[in-house]
């Protein structure tokens, strides 16, 4: 039988929150997985500690009265088991605008106090030190009571927002949304009830309750679980806000980003090209190069910095080489676009070396390293360095943290596309599932050639603004460059209508 092993008095991820000294910090999390409980004890400490320790007072925000009372006995229970001296548990009624609100409170030796307010931004007016919004996705105006809050840090005060999702367009969802879209730059936590479970919420229920811990009877208890909240155990459980499906892009929002005139090169290859020798194949394909790429590669500015990202495919889909040009005034700029359908490895291999060693002041560069896609991805990084070619392992957590920032490109209208349908169908082939932005397995379409599409130019696009974002430190050049160097073309002048569409076939 298994032994239960007495688990520290804060679990692994309450000890992270705790440990995060982030002004703000925001937490998306399963349901009773303790983290309320686990910022009270950072509320006891911090309230007994001196000024000159980082002592202050809290105030500390939910949506209902039974919240605040409870949350102010918890913060009595660690100041109990820290040996803090504190009083006990104050209550007292003060008027807000012609309404009595009830306060809870404990007041430590330090002179700093923890009080439990109501959800009314206009009680934080006048107010000083650390905010606590628990379950801010159930207040009714949390943009209002977020306002209230941040004032604080203006006098170095600190802001924890905590909640389960409700719904995905809840103001919640919207604001850990911005978070990873890196418009607001906030520290944000995620705690699912699996991750809970493994670093020992249940082996902590068991102490609490005096139960005894086997592997059998977790397994037996997260099942349970599971099935008491049945269908909303997506957002009650997974973190996964509800009735998210659709669209992730809408059409306006791409439209608005095209601009007719920006080519793309379309590469389809029959299977007999890969039969042939290889030096014929090598001659074939260098030819193609020098023809269709490297005019337009001639024309990129040569003072401008330029990334590219890549999406793999050998057969069926196909592999979007897709760069861009980070203009002076920030906008990310399509040159253009390469697609190539049944293309050999080495050919493949071939066709990027070009580009890359074209590219003027070239940065970074994102590669679909799944699958087969992991020999261009690594070739590449050989050849260019791992500090410039990303080899992405494209997973769920990859798409949660960047897709959102992707999503942002559009909506700021950074970035400059293609005028293009196939493009189009692509970016309205990225859905939401289980509250994550992705093309999904079956997200298959009919491209302009009538041959299937599955949203390749989409994350070939996305891996490019990872690249842009992610990579390359702002202002960080260590003087590469490429084989090629052009004259220089005036950002601002360039006529990108002067560029002519092309489909090329072999």
């Amino acid at each position: 039988m298994s032994q239960l092993l007495a688990p520290t008095v804060l679990l692994p991820y309450q000890q992270a929150w705790i440990a995060d000294t982030a002004a703000v910090k925001v937490c998306e999390k399963s349901r009773r997985v303790g983290l309320s409980w686990a910022e009270a004890a950072d509320a006891a400490l911090t309230a007994a500690a001196s000024t000159t320790a980082g002592g202050d007072d809290s105030w500390y925000i939910g949506y209902n009265q039974d919240m605040a009372k409870e949350f102010i006995r918890d913060v009595a229970f660690w100041a109990k088991h820290y040996q803090l001296a504190a009083g006990e548990m104050e209550e007292a009624v003060f008027v807000d605008e012609d309404k009595s609100i009830l306060t809870f409170a404990i007041s430590f030796a330090s002179g700093f106090r923890v009080t439990a307010l109501s959800s009314r931004p206009s009680n934080l007016r006048g107010k000083q030190g650390r905010v606590i919004i628990d379950e801010a996705a159930f207040h009714n105006d949390l943009p209002g009571l977020l306002k209230a809050a941040m004032a604080l840090l203006m006098w170095g005060g600190k802001v924890r927002i905590i909640s389960t999702h409700n719904g995905d367009t809840n103001a919640f969802n919207e604001l850990i949304q911005d978070c990873r879209a890196k418009k607001l730059p906030y520290s944000v936590h995620r705690i699912e009830f699996d991750k809970a479970v493994k670093e020992g919420l249940f082996q902590r229920i068991c102490l609490s309750t005096k139960r005894q811990w086997t592997e059998q009877a977790e397994a037996d208890w997260v099942a349970s679980m599971r099935a008491f909240y049945g269908s909303s155990a997506g957002e009650e459980l997974d973190v996964i806000p509800g009735s998210g499906a659709g669209t992730y892009l809408p059409r306006a929002v791409i439209e608005a980003c095209m601009q007719a005139g920006i080519p793309i090169l379309r590469l389809a290859l029959t299977d007999a090209f890969t039969l042939m020798p290889a030096h014929l194949r090598e001659a074939e394909t260098a030819d193609w190069c020098n023809e269709h790429l490297l005019p337009l590669l001639k024309k990129l500015d040569p003072n401008l910095d330029h990334y590219f990202g890549e999406d793999f495919a050998r057969s069926g889909d196909l592999t979007v080489f897709w760069p861009l040009a980070q203009s002076r005034s920030l906008r990310l700029i399509t040159p253009f676009v390469v697609e190539l359908r049944n293309v050999p490895f080495e050919q493949q291999k071939q066709i990027l070396f070009y580009m890359i060693d074209r590219l003027p002041r070239f940065q970074a560069g994102a590669m679909d390293a799944r699958g087969n896609g992991q020999y261009l991805a690594e070739v590449a990084m050989q050849k260019y360095s791992a500090a410039r070619i990303g080899q992405v392992m494209l997973s769920v957590e990859w798409y949660r943290e960047n897709m959102p920032r992707f999503k942002a490109a559009f909506e700021d209208k950074v970035l400059v596309i293609p005028e293009d349908a196939d493009v189009l169908g692509d970016l309205r082939a990225v859905r939401i599932e289980r509250g994550v932005a992705k093309v999904p397995d079956t997200a298959h379409t009919r491209g302009s050639d009538g041959r299937d599409r599955h949203g390749d130019a989409a994350v070939a696009l996305a891996m490019a603004t990872y690249a842009v974002y992610q990579m390359t430190p702002a202002g960080v050049c260590d003087g590469f460059e490429s084989v090629a160097r052009r004259g220089s073309t005036e950002d601002s002048g360039r006529n990108d209508n002067d560029y002519s569409s092309s489909r090329s076939m072999l």
